[in-house]
């Protein structure tokens, strides 16, 4: 046996070895001899050969060496071949013993005529049909198939290696080897697990494994399809492997030739595949002496020469498709046929002889007569399914007969025939039927196809004279009614009804429903639908979005309250239901209930103890409504401007936001568990509101009453109810007095209190000089009027405090900590007798008259992280001696004139339109070591060309950001 392979070398060989060809043989004493030869010779096909036990060679060609070739030519020649004798060669150079070549068999370069075998059929690798899919999709990239009228180009630079079978492998080979000791049947059954691609690649490895790999056990299919493959080439594999069993030849040239080559070549054939291309009759004759063939298929092909009928006859032969194939008339007589598939053909007549037929395809056969087809369907007896959709002559009459005579009809495909009714057909052993497109389908229609008693299956799409749909059917599972413009009635009874799509039929009124299996039902933008009647006691999911005509009534169909025929409901979608006014609905069962877009919606009642989940967003007109019990664990409001009375009786709820309900003065929350309560921007909610929520929600943890102008003194009494108070919004109100805060929240740690304009100096006393709320670690007086004494000495005193917001304040004037000044804030006290601030985060943005901020490196300013001082217009000198800032923003302060810094951990500093100078700024970063990102946006004085200087200065610096040129 001898096999040829395409010998590749790497970069380094092919580079000293440009003018030659290297030719490789492995002689019986096992001397590899490396031949230089002129490369003119090798100017033809390169091998990868299989060769038989008789010595013969099968030599695949893979491409042509030549520059200019574009055809992919896979050759298959039977036939003895020879070297030269070992004797010969011995004078030859041996210097390629020294690096092992690398060996391409023809699985790797992507030539392998071998591509894939049938999911459906039993692949002899020993796996599952999904298992064995999945390799071969992983294979897929090494095939190249070749497109109709096109060729490929396979440039192959490489030589020829032949191997004999009686050789031994060289020394030099086997020491580079992997050597393993494998039997021979146990090798046999790893490779029983490889696709063809893997099968090559292991041929490479050693010459026990390339006889291995050669077995017929694994080439029983060769797969030819859309491969430029000659007769010659596909005698040599059909010789090779006389036992294959499958062959698929289409888009092969010459399949006829082919096609003769494999019925005469082997024996146990037992599935052909072939098209796009034409077969004469003699094949059709031939087969008959193709005694095992039981499938036969036939795609895109023009059968005989357009005059004469084509004859398909055969005894054993059990599965033939014939698809978009183009002859005048075709007849088959196959006594053990049980498949056949003619779809899309263009034939005038078909005759069948076929006692065993089973299923019959012969959609869009548009050239077929109401005759043929009645013709050929009546001829057996035995049909169970058929296809005969698109077939645009049959009528009414040909489905009467075939009721008649195929009595074990189940499934029947009769979409787009407009020539049918069904007024007059029955057909009692239907299963499945499908019809859609069919103009002549009518309610008269329907009582037809009541007669179906085991109907399982209704397809009824686009059927558009049809307009009520009345059916009690004890078997019927699944039924599509789409896009029939005229439905206005359905009525539907099956226990064991499962799936039903009704959808885009714009008149349909009225649907009644009766099953025990429907878990599911969707009935989106059915704008006419004004009545709904369900008797699903297994319903658990309904969506009626855009169903603009339901009312109120909708809610008596799943009410508890009405007897509800949906006992298990869990989810109603009633998004977009324009014409909804008052809600009032109860259900034990449903979790999950949505109103969005039902903008008519002014009154809402629900009882629903198990309610996990309602969204009300954009119900903009609500007034009123009640939770009243519901198991909700939150709840958001959205925007309901017009709410005025809200009840909840929520067990579970611990997050409610009324956020935007602007008139809502009558409110009753009974919520236990309730941790988090947002009410901002509720103008009309009193002290009497705050009491009640207090005294019936003691956990609240969270509060926010921003913009809620009327809660005052009395009401924040009601405080002291919430001992878990930790954070409280009084931003944008009218308070006068905090002091029932500071009696009440002693836990609290978050105080905001923006635009408080009514609090004076006095109002934040307790914080600072009877230590109120000890446990006070954010704080925000934002847009305050407090004078400046008062917020130095709350700087100095709470020193507590992590996080404080003053931004806007008109009356904060200049921040010093200097310890040498006795003015402004100057501390004036014993930095060892007082704790440092544990200040991190300090936010003085748009504070119009501060001029100066100074802290020293003595200050007690130890943990301050962060400092934002933008848009401070009238700012001028900041010098920072801190040694934990990282962050510092001082964008917007046009008037910054100094700038001295002494922060060695500062990361960010922004300076954002600032007019400042390039050599103050240069001599700032000098002394910030771990700086990374500098922001120098629209500074006028500082030039894109001084980045260079500003890096020298700063080492440490990755990001710098100026207006012109990017860094």
């Amino acid at each position: 046996m001898k096999i040829w392979c395409w010998l590749c070398f790497g970069e380094e060989e092919e580079h000293n070895n440009n003018n030659y060809k290297r030719e490789v043989v492995m002689e019986k004493e096992g001397t590899l001899v490396i031949n230089d030869v002129d490369e003119g010779k090798h100017e033809e096909l390169g091998f990868c050969n299989f060769g038989g036990d008789d010595g013969e060679n099968v030599q695949m060609q893979l491409g042509s060496l030549e520059e200019g070739s574009s055809n992919l030519d896979v050759g298959l020649n039977l036939g003895s071949s020879s070297l030269a004798a070992g004797s010969e060669m011995e004078g030859l150079d041996r210097g390629g013993h020294c690096k092992r070549p690398k060996v391409n068999s023809l699985a790797m370069e992507g030539d392998i005529p071998f591509v894939r075998v049938p999911a459906q059929e039993s692949n002899p690798f020993g796996l599952s049909e999904e298992e064995y899919e999945r390799m071969l999709n992983r294979a897929a990239q090494y095939l190249q198939p070749v497109s109709d009228g096109e060729e490929t180009d396979h440039l192959v630079d490489s030589t020829s290696c032949e191997v004999n079978e009686d050789d031994q492998v060289s020394a030099e080979m086997n020491d580079c080897d992997n050597r393993m000791d494998l039997t021979d049947d146990l090798l046999h059954m790893v490779f029983s697990f490889l696709d063809h691609i893997n099968l090559c690649k292991a041929a490479k490895v050693c010459k026990q494994w390339h006889t291995a790999s050669a077995h017929e056990d694994f080439w029983w299919f060769l797969n030819f399809e859309n491969r430029n493959i000659s007769p010659q080439q596909f005698e040599s594999m059909c010789s090779r492997y006389p036992n294959a069993t499958q062959v698929n030849i289409k888009g092969a040239p010459a399949i006829h030739t082919l096609a003769m080559q494999s019925l005469s070549s082997l024996r146990n054939l037992a599935m052909l595949t072939l098209g796009k291309g034409q077969l004469g009759e003699p094949f059709f004759q031939a087969l008959t002496d193709c005694t095992m063939l039981n499938s036969l298929t036939v795609i895109d092909a023009v059968l005989g020469n357009g005059h004469q009928e084509i004859p398909i006859y055969h005894d054993r032969l059990r599965h033939l498709q014939i698809v978009k194939c183009r002859m005048v008339r075709i007849s088959v007589r196959c006594p053990e046929l049980e498949t056949l598939s003619l779809k899309r053909s263009s034939m005038a007549h078909a005759v069948l002889n076929c006692p065993l037929l089973r299923d019959l395809d012969i959609a869009s056969c548009h050239k077929l007569l109401d005759a043929a087809v009645r013709s050929a369907a009546t001829s057996c007896p035995l049909l169970e399914s058929l296809d005969m959709s698109n077939c645009s002559c049959v009528s009414d009459e040909t489905l009467r007969e075939i009721s008649l005579i195929c009595e074990n009809l189940h499934i029947l495909n009769a979409s787009y025939c407009p020539n049918i009714s069904l007024e007059s057909v029955r057909l009692p052993m239907l299963t499945v039927l499908k019809l859609h497109s069919c103009e002549g389908i009518t309610s008269a229609s329907i009582a037809a196809i009541s007669y179906s008693y085991v109907l399982e299956v209704l397809e009824l799409d686009n059927c558009s004279l049809l307009t009520s749909v009345f059916l009690d059917l004890s078997h019927l599972r699944n039924i599509r009614l789409v896009h029939c413009r005229k439905l206005v009635d359905v009525s539907l009874r099956s226990m064991v009804l499962s799936s039903i799509r009704i959808s885009n039929c714009p008149l349909l009124q009225r649907i009644n429903i009766t099953s025990s299996s429907l878990q599911q039902l969707i009935l989106q933008k059915q704008e006419s639908l004004t009545t709904l009647e369900l008797h699903c006691e297994c319903l658990q999911e309904v969506d009626l979005t855009d169903c603009e005509s339901l009312t109120n009534s909708i809610f008596e169909v799943f009410s508890d309250r009405s007897g509800c025929g949906c006992p298990l409901l869990k989810s109603l979608i009633l998004d977009n239901c324009e014409r909804l006014t008052t809600v009032v609905f109860s259900s034990g069962s449903v979790r999950s209930l949505s109103f969005a877009g039902c903008r008519a919606i002014t009154s809402l009642e629900l009882t629903c103890p198990n309610l996990e989940q309602v969204t009300l967003d954009g119900c903009d007109h609500l007034e009123n409504a009640t939770f009243c019990p519901v198991g909700l664990s939150s709840l958001n409001l959205g925007i309901c401007p017009k709410l005025n009375v809200l009840n909840i009786d929520a067990p579970s709820m611990v997050q409610l936001e009324l956020k935007g309900c602007g008139v809502l003065s009558q409110s009753l929350i009974n919520c236990p568990l309730l941790k988090s309560l947002d009410a901002s921007f509720c103008s009309q909610l009193k002290d009497d509101f705050l009491s009640t929520t207090t005294a019936s929600c003691p956990l609240i943890e969270s509060l926010i009453l921003m913009s809620c102008p009327s809660i005052g003194s009395d009401g924040l009494m009601s405080l002291r109810y919430l001992p878990n108070l930790t954070l409280l919004d009084l931003s944008y109100t009218f308070l006068l007095d905090l002091q029932p805060v500071f009696d009440s929240c002693l836990k609290l740690k978050v105080l905001k209190l923006q635009a408080c304009k009514y609090l004076t100096d006095s109002s934040l006393e307790p914080l600072y000089k009877d230590d109120a709320l000890p446990a006070l670690l954010e704080l925000d007086l934002s847009y305050g009027t407090l004078c400046h004494s008062a917020i130095q000495e709350l700087i100095a005193c709470c020193t507590h405090l992590t996080h404080l917001n003053l931004n806007g304040c008109v009356n904060m004037h200049d921040m010093n900590w200097s310890l040498t000044t006795d003015h402004d804030f100057n501390l004036d006290v014993d930095t060892g007798s007082q704790p440092h601030l544990l200040l991190q985060n300090l936010n003085c943005v748009g504070c119009p008259n501060t001029k100066k901020v100074i802290i020293p490196r003595l200050a007690r300013f130890s943990h301050l992280s962060s400092l934002n001082l933008s848009l401070s217009a009238n700012l001028k000198d900041v010098d920072l001696a801190c040694s934990n800032l990282c962050f510092l923003n001082l964008s917007n302060c046009c008037s910054l004139e100094s700038l001295k810094l002494e922060c060695p951990r500062l990361t960010t500093l922004f300076l954002q339109s600032c007019n400042i100078g390039e050599e103050v700024v240069e001599s700032a970063i000098s002394h910030c070591n771990m700086l990374e990102t500098l922001d120098v946006r629209f500074c006028p004085k500082i030039s894109p060309l001084s980045m260079g200087r500003l890096r020298t200065a700063c080492p440490s610096l990755k990001r710098i950001f100026n207006s012109l040129v990017p860094v």
